[in-house]
């Protein structure tokens, strides 16, 4: 799998981290190990512009998703098609607020937002009310996996 995670926010982030998370959540979605991610951290501004431009709402955002191919998760004893499944924007500045309102760190926001990220690239929405229980109960469900896999707790 190719995963690629480049950091233009001005933030410190943990690149590598964003990297194995996101190999977790491709894993355990079924995709194929062919399949390319980009993850690309950016600033208030350059968000701003970009959900201003695709979305046609004001301000920054916390994460934007970019499907390519359209790949959906695999099925039941098997992958995925192979292909370029998207690329997934965050914003460390967006997240940091997000973090302290709900309590816990950036880092866990970072996490949070780049599953749910990848989640829409693989076709999850979240408009109508049986779409958001489905993709967050998975997004929930793929956080504690990656949590339990390194030996993790919860954030509070």
């Amino acid at each position: 799998m190719s995963i690629d995670v480049a950091n233009e926010s001005g933030m410190a982030a943990d690149e590598e981290t964003l990297a194995a998370l996101a190999r977790y959540v491709l894993d355990a979605m079924r995709v194929h190990p062919l399949a390319e991610l980009s993850v690309v951290l950016v600033d208030e501004p350059a968000m701003t512009e970009l959900h201003v431009r695709w979305m046609d709402e004001p301000g920054p955002t916390d994460v934007l998703a970019f499907p390519m191919d359209e790949l959906r998760p695999g099925q039941e004893g098997g992958r995925s098609q192979e292909g370029l499944l998207g690329d997934v924007i965050l914003c460390p500045q967006v997240a940091e607020k997000q973090a302290k309102e709900a309590g816990h760190s950036t880092e866990d926001e970072l996490h949070l937002l780049c599953t749910h990220g990848i989640l829409h690239l693989l076709g999850f929405d979240h408009a109508e009310p049986d779409e958001h229980k489905e993709m967050f109960g998975k997004q929930a469900e793929l956080l504690a996996g990656w949590r339990e896999s390194r030996g993790e707790e919860a954030p509070a």
